[in-house]
């Protein structure tokens, strides 16, 4: 009997362009550090210039939506992520105008290319 195919999550970031150098290198720094010590995994991260807005783009993929849910939990309780997201926020203003958050099953007629190891 395998184990039902993984959730995928795909997060998109609307950022201010002025902002932009400013959110990749706190993701870079400190969001991808935090995350890991909550499961989180990364797939892949991309940036996208779409109808004038300036964005970045992640997926996650998780072993099935509770995990999913417990980690997202985790990580936006942590204090530390908390402490850096005010001081960035006192420090350069709005990082974000809008994140558009989507969960992804997989189709039975997918291709089976696992990405968890």
């Amino acid at each position: 009997m395998s184990s039902p195919p993984p959730v995928h999550q795909l997060r998109i970031y609307e950022i201010p362009k002025e902002n932009k150098q400013v959110f990749l290198d706190r993701f870079r720094d400190h969001a991808l550090r935090i995350m890991k010590k909550y499961g989180f995994t990364i797939v892949s991260i991309w940036e996208s210039e779409f109808k004038d807005k300036t964005e970045f783009v992640y997926l996650l993929e998780w072993k099935d939506e509770a995990t999913m849910k417990t980690a997202w939990e985790g990580f936006l309780a942590d204090q530390e992520w908390k402490e850096i997201k005010a001081r960035t926020a006192s420090q350069y203003g709005n990082f974000v105008n809008e994140i558009e958050d989507r969960t992804l099953k997989l189709t039975g007629f997918s291709p089976k290319k696992k990405l968890l190891k």
